[in-house]
């Protein structure tokens, strides 16, 4: 037993573990948070529109893509910042080596984490004029790719790629993307055709790659939960195996985005068409981390279901599967906001009308919340358990069921009275299932005329029937003369029986009273019995005093 709780807890460790290093594992997760950080302002000041889109960093950058990749390198260079002294065709030359450099080891991040408001994101660490929208590697040295926000003409704002990120561009590799495999193996009728303004080798490639990844992924997962159980010994007991199945789809789906991603790269994919997937993969890798989570979810409620079940605790087994229930229903709330935000949907709104709901529902159910908190702290501190004796407050009986909502208990009448968690878990408790042993505490009274002699004998035979019974605890064990009074000698027993059971103390309680009777009536006295004085006699009245007789005659 011990050895399969060390199991289950080391397991869980383990998941979680997993879980936090699967997390760190996204692209630029250090620099990027998951959901955007664009902040609805109340007060936003609205601009007119730019004719290339640039009053926003994702408009910026999809612009430049666009016309990059339409040949349009005179319209491209207005998404570049121009300094002093650059003329107009250096400008142009600065979007050719761009796409380039681009194309050949750029990464642009997904639309849905580059900030589509005029502001830009505030929270990024770079100040209020800069975003940072991707990296480039060039001769093994990374640098950022950073767009700053200036000012047109009429004083709106425009985002442009700063030239602290134009300075870093080579302007000698505008040829470059002739050496890529996909351009060197493709047919030429497909570098020939475009689709969108990419050659259609690009998209039948980048179709080609993602069911490669899957599938690489898929034998390397199915590898993995073959060689595991072998290598780990310990691996092919309960509940391990559980854990296994809990990664392996997750595990397939994010390494499958993860090789898609390096292969698109180094197979020279043109950088449209990449960033055209960039969403899909990150929407995969979200997916993937909620259904590990949910994976997770089952698993540790499982395996602590079946330790409840071993312990006989049904109340904690409902209560496991509620909370799995609510859990995975908050996951799922949790993974479509996520999702939506990714897809570029506004969900601060949908976010606020769920607080609201939620604060009213609270409202509305103000009692079975109180209710459902009083059963998770009963089943938390466990203060009773189902078939315990108890009293509460002042009902004494059985506890035969602790459900979400009310508690039953079965009284002495055998009757069933219902209890709502949220009253039972304010009320006084007082659980005869816990006692380890009874105590026997019965006091006796002797006759008046009992001798000090005999008292001291009663004293000393008492305390031999205590000490010498196997079931009573000698510490303490104590018989004393207490008083003397109206009711006669008072003579205290105090002692524990070492059983947990109420029929096998009263069993006992019956022969240590018959063995104490013996040692009463064997030193010559007896018991005090309630009584009274009842006195009795004949009252004769006054005493009769004769005197002189006055006759009516006389008096007249």
């Amino acid at each position: 037993m011990l050895n399969k709780k060390k199991k289950n807890f080391t397991a869980t460790r383990l998941l979680f573990g997993c879980l936090i290093l699967l997390l760190a594992q996204f692209p630029s997760a250090a620099q990027i948070p998951l959901i955007s950080g664009d902040t609805t302002k109340t007060q936003r000041t609205v601009y007119p529109p730019d004719s290339l889109g640039r009053r926003s960093p994702r408009g910026s950058i999809d612009g430049f893509i666009k016309a990059s990749y339409q040949s349009n390198y005179q319209k491209a260079a207005l998404y570049l910042h121009r300094g002093a002294g650059i003329t107009k065709r250096q400008t142009v030359r600065q979007a050719k080596a761009l796409q380039a450099v681009l194309e050949m080891n750029g990464r642009i991040y997904p639309y849905s984490w580059i900030s589509n408001d005029p502001d830009g994101k505030t929270d990024d660490n770079l100040g209020p004029e800069l975003d940072r929208i991707g990296a480039v590697t060039i001769n093994h040295a990374s640098f950022d790719l950073i767009l700053q926000r200036y000012t047109d003409k009429e004083g709106n704002p425009i985002w442009l790629f700063s030239d602290q990120t134009i300075e870093q561009i080579p302007l000698d590799i505008e040829d470059l993307e002739s050496g890529t495999l996909i351009n060197n193996i493709s047919p030429a009728f497909l570098q020939v055709t475009k689709w969108g303004g990419v050659p259609a080798a690009h998209w039948i490639a980048i179709v080609l790659l993602l069911i490669t990844s899957y599938l690489v992924a898929f034998g390397i997962a199915r590898l993995l939960m073959y060689l595991i159980p072998k290598v780990i010994r310990k691996a092919e007991g309960d509940p391990y195996p559980r854990v296994i199945r809990a990664f392996s789809i997750p595990a397939q789906l994010y390494a499958a985005m993860t090789l898609f991603t390096f292969f698109s790269r180094e197979a020279g994919v043109s950088l449209v068409v990449r960033q055209s997937f960039s969403n899909l993969t990150l929407l995969v890798g979200i997916i993937a981390v909620i259904l590990l989570i949910w994976q997770l979810i089952d698993v540790t409620g499982i395996l602590t279901e079946q330790r409840m079940t071993r312990n006989r605790n049904q109340s904690a087994v409902s209560a496991i599967l509620f909370f799995r229930r609510a859990l995975k229903i908050a996951l799922a709330i949790i993974g479509v906001i996520v999702i939506l935000d990714t897809l570029g949907f506004d969900v601060t709104t949908g976010i606020a009308a769920l607080g609201i709901g939620g604060i009213a529902l609270a409202l509305g159910t103000q009692k079975t919340v109180e209710n459902f908190v009083g059963s998770v702290t009963l089943i938390a501190d466990q203060p009773v358990r189902v078939g315990d004796f108890c009293k509460i407050g002042e009902i004494l009986g059985t506890v035969e069921r602790i459900g979400m909502r009310a508690t039953q208990v079965r009284t002495l009448d055998r009757t069933i009275i219902t209890i709502p968690n949220g009253e039972l878990s304010s009320l006084k408790i007082e659980n005869y299932a816990y006692r380890e042993r009874f105590w026997f505490h019965p006091t006796f009274f002797l006759r008046p005329e009992t001798s000090p002699d005999q008292i001291r004998q009663v004293i000393q035979d008492l305390r031999r029937v205590l000490l010498t019974h196997p079931r009573v605890n000698p510490d303490p064990a104590r018989v004393r003369f207490t008083e003397i009074g109206l009711n006669g000698v008072k003579i205290d027993i105090f002692a524990y029986v070492d059983t947990g059971e109420m029929n096998i103390f009263l069993e006992i309680q019956e022969e240590l009273l018959l063995q104490m009777m013996e040692v009463v009536k064997d030193c010559g006295t007896r018991f005090m019995l309630p009584s009274q004085t009842l006195y009795m006699g004949k009252d004769q009245g006054m005493p009769v005093k004769e005197g002189p007789i006055i006759s009516t005659d006389e008096a007249m």
